[in-house]
Parts: C-alpha cells; sequence; structure tokens
C-alpha cells in the first residue's frame, strides 16, 4: 500500500525530529500536539501543524505516535469516531511511544478488529537521532504490516529490525533501557571511585572507552553530558524510571527474581531529591555527587 501523507500524533523531543526527517524524505506530514506552541516549530520543519489529533487521524495514510504513556496512545488511536471509525483504507500505527507489551498487544488487537495495524517501534538514539534519521527502532507486529510500513521506518531510522510479534519490539526495548539505567548508576560510581582514588574521571573513561568496560554511557553519554556538566540530552529522569518500572513489573509476570535489577530500581526511585523527573536522565552518571546529596 502506498504512503504518501504520514500523521504524527506528539511533537515533543521525539516526535519533532522524526516529523521534521519524514518530511525532508518526501512525505506529506501533518502534525498535532496538545501543545499548540508547537506550531511554529512544526512549519519550520515542513510539517502542517493542526491543533487537533482528528484531522491526523483520518487523512493520514499512516500514522507515528510519540507519547509518554501507553494511556495516551490508547486514548488517541481509540478516540470515538477517529481511527477506528475509518473504513477508506488500512492505517498502519507505529507506536515509537515504550509501553508495556500487554497493552500493546491488547491495542493491536482492537486495531485490527477495525481493520487496521499497530507496530510497537519504540526507539533509541534521542533527539538527536530523531532529527538526523538515525533512529534505531526495534518493531513488533505482524510482518505484513511491517512491510507495509517500512519506508516510514527506513525513513525515520538507521536500523529497524522486525524483532517479532506484537509486543517484541517492546520488550526489547525494556531490556535495553534497563541495562542502560545500570550502566548509569555504575559508571558514575566508577568515575566517583576514580576520583576518589586520585585519577580524573576524564581520564580514567578514555581508558574505560579503550578495555572491556565500556558502554554508550562511558563512550557517548559521559564525555558528551556528564564531563562538560551540560546534561541536556533530551530524555528526562522520569521516563527512564517509567521504563524501569515497566521492565521490573514484566520480571514480575514472567515469575523472575532479578534483584541486582531490582536494586538498580531502588537506586532510580531514591535518588529523587537531586534527580527528580525533569532532571536529564544522564544526571544519574554525575560522578561529583552522592545519592544522598540533593
Amino acid at each position: 500500500m502506498d504512503i504518501q501523507t504520514v500523521g504524527v500524533v506528539g511533537l515533543g523531543n521525539m516526535g519533532l525530529g522524526m516529523a521534521a526527517t519524514l518530511a525532508r524524505k518526501g512525505f506529506r506530514v501533518v502534525g498535532t500536539d496538545v501543545n499548540a506552541a508547537r506550531q511554529s516549530a512544526a512549519g519550520a520543519a515542513g510539517v502542517r501543524f493542526v491543533p487537533a489529533p482528528a484531522e491526523v487521524l483520518h487523512g493520514a495514510d499512516a500514522l507515528v505516535v510519540s507519547l509518554p504513556f501507553a494511556r495516551d496512545v490508547e486514548a488517541v488511536v481509540t478516540a470515538e469516531g477517529g481511527l477506528l471509525a475509518r473504513r477508506d483504507r488500512k492505517v498502519v500505527v507505529i507506536d515509537t511511544s515504550t509501553s508495556d507489551p500487554q497493552t500493546t498487544r491488547r491495542l493491536a488487537s482492537r486495531l485490527a478488529q477495525a481493520g487496521h495495524a499497530l507496530l510497537d517501534a519504540p526507539v533509541s538514539g534521542g533527539p538527536s537521532g530523531a532529527a538526523e534519521g538515525t533512529l534505531t527502532m526495534m518493531v513488533g507486529g505482524d510482518e505484513a504490516d511491517y512491510a507495509i510500513a517500512r519506508p516510514v521506518l527506513q525513513a525515520m531510522s538507521a536500523r529497524a529490525p522486525h524483532v517479532g510479534p506484537s509486543g517484541a519490539g517492546n520488550i526489547v526495548k525494556l531490556v535495553n533501557n534497563l541495562l542502560v539505567a545500570a550502566h548509569l548508576v555504575t559508571t558514575g560510581e566508577a568515575m566517583r571511585l576514580s576520583e576518589a582514588a586520585g585519577l580524573s574521571a576524564e581520564e580514567a573513561v578514555a581508558i574505560v572507552n579503550t578495555a572491556t568496560g565500556r558502554s554508550v554511557v562511558s563512550e557517548v553519554m559521559v564525555p558528551r553530558w556528564v564531563l562538560p556538566g551540560t546534561f541536556d540530552s533530551g530524555f528526562s529522569a522520569g521516563l527512564m524510571r517509567k521504563d524501569v518500572r515497566l521492565a521490573l513489573d514484566l520480571a514480575a509476570e514472567s515469575g523472575l527474581d532479578l534483584p541486582l535489577s531490582a536494586h538498580v530500581g531502588r537506586i532510580w526511585e531514591e535518588a529523587r531529591a537531586r534527580l527528580p523527573d525533569t532532571a536529564d536522565f544522564t544526571r544519574m552518571a554525575d560522578y561529583r555527587t552522592t545519592e544522598g546529596e540533593s
């Protein structure tokens, strides 16, 4: 099925970058956001802004959704008189939010009953990756629906593998973010140890990044946002806390005891005094502070 017009619901840090990338790569893009102040930025990026999602839901050949919570996604795509009422064509919804697999599967089933489809396609790469079209997308859903949406997925990403049936994309994203949450804690502690023992964090991380202790946290996040103290990656501590909770909920539902992961979750929750939900999540690796400091 030919996709010419893509609707984007949610023009925040990630959604606006994805919308701009799609427009730059030749799609007609119509977008909406609860914050009308996003209209100016959308227009500058070649995105036609509409104040309410109804026009997006009724006029797009495919939908990209970028919203904070699963309940927000469900409210938009199941709104009365919206997508579920369309009969002119099959619309594939590409949900780039991070959600729990159970909600994803329930929503996919409901959309399928109305002749549409849902791909859970959470992303990694941050606002810069969204703006540059270099995201990694982890796509769950039916293979035929993945094939329909492939031109949109390829336009937004450097990699968008189909990882399995509905819910699989969110499973791997939760696994990924659980690891990132742990790496931020351990890398911050390791850099604090190095400083206390007499070697600067900058000198230590430069060597770690040539050795086996390296990670994306040490290779990218520490040099870009932690060492200079900018902490402006565009991803909040609140969203990371949400993802860690979802991962631990999934572990409980799967009958697993993950003691180290559970402790990581407690560290993130107990760090609220110095790391509120509005703070940048890379502050967790700030070796200049300790969990008890505000």
